[in-house]
């Protein structure tokens, strides 16, 4: 185990926050794999940029996913299509940017895929957006769950779509800022598909 870094939660296309932390403490993160589901928050939803404001994607999770399931057990429900719906959403709101195409194809097969475990899926999401955003990183995760860590950075409640988190952030072009003004901390791929290999410039 790391003596120093920060443990990172791991969540479904992570806001633009997440990576800006990565890429500062990597190679010295860990990935939260022992704790126990807690809802509502971006391990199993994502905020992205619509012509009409703010939209969030949430992945249903099979009921009786509450706080005491283990994050790892935590299944994906397909009692309905929500693949179709989000990729549905993605390519409308993201359809006009200027990289979407450039990256679509990446992202179409996780919309069509059937994983069984939602943490499954988050790890394979973040393996793809590493690699698209060209951040080298090697995933190491926690071994047992700790309530609270002395010498990393706990971030597995910090970054949470119900906090302020004061991150600071600069604007970058939005497809619909003139409608309703920068969106701030939305999902990475906002910024993938609207900066594209200038991604990681921005983190």
């Amino acid at each position: 185990m790391i003596e120093k870094g920060a443990v990172l939660p791991l969540f479904y296309l992570p806001p633009v926050e997440y990576f800006t932390e990565l890429n500062i403490y990597n190679p010295d993160f860990v990935i939260e794999k022992h704790e126990h589901f807690p809802k509502q928050t971006y391990r199993n939803r994502a905020n992205i940029c619509s012509p009409d404001g703010l939209l969030t994607l949430v992945v249903p999770v099979v009921k009786g996913s509450k706080m005491h399931t283990p994050i790892k057990d935590v299944k994906i429900s397909y009692d309905f299509n929500w693949q179709r719906l989000h990729w549905m959403s993605l390519q409308a709101c993201y359809r006009r940017s200027a990289f979407f195409e450039y990256y679509e194809d990446e992202f179409a097969i996780f919309y069509e895929m059937k994983e069984p475990f939602l943490f499954d899926y988050n790890e394979k999401l973040l393996q793809i957006l590493l690699k698209l955003l060209k951040i080298k990183a090697t995933i190491n995760y926690t071994h047992s769950y700790e309530a609270e860590y002395l010498y990393l950075k706990d971030l597995r409640q910090s970054i949470h779509p119900k906090k302020d988190t004061g991150f600071p952030q600069k604007n970058y072009y939005q497809l619909f800022e003139e409608r309703q003004g920068f969106l701030k901390n939305l999902s990475i791929v906002d910024l993938l598909f609207n900066q594209g290999p200038q991604a990681i410039n921005y983190l």
